[in-house]
């Protein structure tokens, strides 16, 4: 159940973090940061995520490898939000 939960905060924190990294970097000169930003926050979400939560690795693994994991996981999470932003958006005939 856990790792269920894991799963469901990171993906709802991939939808909004592209929204609100556009929100505070969309201005002249800092809307090419707006991708970069919502990726390595969602890095560190999904590292702090990896840390808290030992069930998303297994029980055995190390402080480091359950880090990675999640911050992989978070990454994961962001691109998934991307592309649901994108299709909310421009819907199945923009894509």
């Amino acid at each position: 159940m856990p790792r269920v939960i894991a799963y469901l905060l990171l993906i709802g924190a991939g939808i909004v973090s592209l929204p609100v990294a556009a929100y505070f970097l969309d201005g002249q000169g800092t809307e090419n940061w707006i991708l970069p930003a919502q990726l390595a926050t969602m890095a560190v979400i999904g590292a702090l995520v990896g840390q808290v939560t030992p069930a998303l690795v297994g029980a055995g693994a190390s402080a480091r490898k359950r880090a990675a994991l999640g911050a992989l996981l978070g990454i994961g999470a962001a691109v998934v939000g991307v592309v649901l932003f994108f299709l909310l958006i421009n819907g199945f005939s923009g894509a």
